[in-house]
């Protein structure tokens, strides 16, 4: 990497931290129909009872003690705790999974089903913080969302829950205030870094933590295909220097990072590039 002061730019690439929930896990394997035992029905057998999920309906302003790892699972059956208690998660919406199709009931665990919580929770979480998408590129808060257990959705459980958390560092979420709505200009909830962008030194961290540069601006970048490094920077050169310049208490000397994403970002949907600056 070069660095270049004054107007030109400095040149600099570094992967995105993208915490993406919504994994899926597969459903039992259904018994051979042969090795299954066979019984004949009489007028006085007992029905069966209807079986009922485990899991209680999650609601909205729960909070929940997650570790990244529990966070970015499919599911989940631990129990709320109390917002006034350390907690690293609060759910802001549930909403309906769409289970039906075309006359056939869709597993929990399929893509089809998948994809209302997949593209609900992450617009929604934006409007919960008070703030933008784009705004929220340049913030460490995610959305991340549960579904029932396949049991449970079979008794027919058909909610999906969105959480929020903040990434305060790696494999590290942030404690989250009492309630999390509006809050999403924090400083604290910011995007810094705590070495120059694409040097090894480089970590993501939120801004509360010890840190040395800190992410402006975004910029959208064309086209449905991943772009040439001419294109990407022909859009973003330009505004990353305008958006360095106007931090500056020199207009004449400043410094700034291009962050461009990489081919596998672009194809999970990563359609911009970071300005970066020195703190």
């Amino acid at each position: 990497m070069t660095t270049v002061r004054g107007r030109l730019a400095l040149g600099g690439f570094a992967a995105l931290v993208l915490l993406v929930s919504g994994c899926t896990t597969s459903p039992p394997e259904e018994p051979d129909a042969s090795s299954a035992p066979s019984s004949t029905s009489t007028s006085d057998e007992t029905p069966t009872a209807t079986p009922t999920p485990e899991q209680p309906r999650p609601r909205r302003g729960e909070c929940h003690r997650l570790s990244l790892a529990t966070a970015v699972a499919p599911t989940t059956q631990l129990p709320p705790t109390s917002c006034r208690r350390p907690h690293t998660a609060e759910t802001f919406f549930v909403g309906r999974l769409d289970l039906e199709r075309e006359g056939r009931t869709l597993a929990v665990d399929s893509p089809a089903a998948q994809r209302r919580p997949a593209e609900t929770c992450p617009r929604r979480a934006a409007s919960h913080l008070g703030i933008t998408p784009v705004e929220m590129r340049l913030t460490m808060a995610r959305a991340v969302w549960f579904t029932p257990t396949v049991a449970d959705a079979e008794a027919g459980a058909d909610w999906f829950r969105c959480d929020l958390v903040v990434v305060a560092a790696p494999d590290v979420l942030m404690r989250l205030p009492r309630r999390t709505a509006g809050s999403g200009d924090l400083p604290a909830l910011a995007m810094c870094g705590t070495a120059e962008p694409g040097t090894k030194a480089f970590t993501r961290v939120a801004c509360l933590r010890k840190h040395a540069w800190k992410a402006i601006a975004s910029v959208d970048l064309p086209g449905p295909r991943f772009p040439e490094a001419g294109v990407v920077a022909g859009r973003m050169e330009p505004a990353c220097r305008a958006a360095a310049r106007e931090r500056s208490d020199d207009p004449l000397e400043f410094r700034w990072v291009e962050e461009r994403p990489t081919k596998k970002q672009w194809a999970a949907g990563q359609r911009y590039g970071i300005c970066w600056v020195p703190a």
